[in-house]
């Protein structure tokens, strides 16, 4: 009987021990079921290049013609652009250069947002691709392979635009003789569509608008998304003369030449 307290005494000590060690055990904490969250990798991009020091000067004399013939200082003003005023240039930034010449005014822009994802379940790649999507559904592009092309396009030439014609509508006045109007088919390929091999996923549009009783002017818009980078290039020219219309496959052309530049200066 003597030994008896000693014995309960143990048995305390070591229930005691094992009701610690549960206490130390991390899974011990953790709620049945509770799921583990590991945070979404981070995009590509973690900075922007300079937008108005982007697109060489080379580049920049074919798609303003005409600026070789100002007086130097003027020559000057025109390629050093004009950059978009932004509160940050981690985020988005931009440049814009204009030009007028004898024949036509014309004017280059382009626009780069780097996104970012504050949730992170969510990477910076999808919401970036989000954010690519809804500027293709605004362009009016119907979703599916490439070549997807506007409900509203008109056969054989590219969509009208609210406000504006085509540039196969009757409205709108073919440059030069009629035989020299494009055919069909070459007019198709100029409508907007979806593009191939140009960072992540990309499409033209091309809008033919007048505004008053000015010369009808053409917007050719390319926006193309690489890892978390939105790009969107803009070339718009309007001729001097009110009877003639922007050429849409030279401005179509030159836009996605700036595009693939601007594509390969951010892969570097």
């Amino acid at each position: 009987m003597a030994y008896v307290p000693g014995v309960a005494l143990l048995v305390a000590l070591v229930a005691g021990c094992s009701a610690g060690s549960d206490a130390d055990d991390p899974a011990a904490d953790s709620k049945p079921g509770s799921p583990t969250v590991s945070a979404a990798p981070p995009g590509k991009y973690r900075t922007l290049p300079e937008s108005c020091r982007t697109v060489p000067r080379s580049t920049l004399k074919d798609l303003l013609p005409g600026v070789a013939e100002l007086p130097e200082k003027q020559r000057e003003k025109v390629y050093e652009g004009t950059a978009l005023n932004t509160f940050d240039t981690d985020r988005k930034v931009g440049c814009r250069w204009s030009a007028n010449a004898p024949d036509a005014s014309r004017n280059v822009s382009i626009d780069l947002e780097r996104v970012v994802s504050y949730d992170p379940s969510v990477s910076d790649d999808d919401r970036a691709d989000e954010v690519y999507t809804k500027k293709e559904d605004a362009a009016g592009l119907a979703p599916g392979a490439n070549g997807a092309t506007p409900s509203s396009t008109v056969a054989g030439s590219p969509a009208p635009k609210p406000g504006g014609t085509s540039s196969g509508s009757p409205d709108a006045p073919a440059t030069g003789s009629p035989s020299a109007a494009p055919s069909a088919d070459t007019a198709e390929d100029l409508r907007p569509r979806l593009l191939e091999g140009l960072g992540d996923a990309a499409f033209l549009d091309d809008e033919l608008a007048r505004a008053g009783s000015a010369a009808q002017h053409r917007t050719v818009s390319v926006v193309f998304r690489t890892s978390n980078v939105i790009v969107t290039v803009r070339y718009t020219e309007q001729p001097a003369r009110i009877t003639e219309v922007p050429d849409s496959q030279e401005l179509q052309e030159k836009a996605q030449a700036l595009a693939r530049k601007l594509a390969e200066t951010l892969s570097e």
